[in-house]
């Protein structure tokens, strides 16, 4: 067993917990994860900060080494970057899924022709959490052709990862805006907030506090990485006690410039006490996707 995995076996075995539910987990066609590796070797340029990959290894592997880790339940994110591209995405992840029992059945979705026709097929088809990228997407998630594909997840009940903050970089459609527009129009939308907004971390805070659907996923925050870019503020530490049973594990895994462990640690250190972590990394995700046991 490594190093990882026995840091992150000792974390459960002292809190309790029977595994890990990961909501921010990374897996897609190979070609397109390469394309995503190669941003990430590039992206120092643009955050002045090296993101080297620490999982870059072939699928087969990355699952085997999440199930190492004690990770009962994680997800296949993937998201399109232009039209035509959505739709065979769910295709490769539903298979992936069929294949991979304890990945949590992952789609997405992009603003364009037959969008909500597509994304009926993949709900139909037992997707049980979807990914929307606005940055990567470089969509406004208020374009009415969306406006179909909110009312039927909405009314399904199945959770949207949304990377809407504006980190690493910001992008046309990112930050607190366009969203608090979306929930006034879908105020029962179970949006996940992913990286907890950063670095908007307040605003998203605020919508939270407003809507009972949304939730936040703690992808790469409060980790040292994203501390030296952007710093969670203290004074909102009493906020995240507050929130704690809407508030998932995430970890952004393979695509990570640090161990495993490292973002269970960085949640620790955060002194929010041990039931506020067993929320956080297992039974708010297990209640959310109704996992046996």
């Amino acid at each position: 067993m490594s190093a990882t995995a026995e840091a992150v076996r000792a974390f459960r075995e002292r809190l309790g917990l029977p595994g890990l539910v990961d909501v921010h987990t990374h897996f897609m066609p190979e070609r397109v994860l390469d394309k995503v590796w190669d941003y990430f070797d590039a992206v120092g340029p643009l955050t002045g900060v090296a993101w080297p990959i620490t999982y870059r290894h072939e699928e087969e592997q990355r699952v085997a080494l999440l199930r190492e880790f004690g990770v009962r339940a994680f997800t296949a994110m993937l998201y399109p970057h232009k039209p035509a591209m959505a739709a065979w995405l769910n295709a490769w992840s539903a298979s992936f899924a069929a294949r991979t029992p304890d990945c949590l059945h992952t789609a997405t979705f992009f603003p364009e022709e037959g969008v909500t026709a597509y994304v009926r097929r993949a709900v139909d088809s037992g997707a049980r959490i979807f990914k929307a990228h606005l940055q990567v997407g470089g969509y406004d998630p208020n374009d009415e052709r969306l406006d179909p594909v909110w009312g039927l997840l909405a009314e399904a009940g199945i959770p949207i990862v949304v990377h809407c903050g504006s980190g690493p970089v910001p992008g046309k459609y990112t930050g607190p805006d366009p969203i608090t527009r979306l929930l006034a129009r879908h105020p029962r939308l179970p949006l996940v907030i992913a990286h907890m907004g950063m670095p908007e971390y307040a605003d998203f805070l605020d919508l939270a506090d407003r809507y009972a659907e949304v939730r936040l996923d703690t992808t790469m925050a409060f980790t040292d990485f994203s501390e030296q870019l952007s710093g969670f503020p203290p004074g909102d530490l009493g906020r995240l006690a507050d929130l704690g049973d809407r508030i998932l594990l995430g970890t952004d895994f393979p695509n990570i410039p640090y161990p495993y462990e490292h973002q269970l640690v960085a949640l620790e250190r955060l002194g929010l006490g041990d039931d506020w972590l067993r929320a956080v990394c297992h039974d708010n995700g297990a209640r959310l996707f109704r996992l046996e046991g």
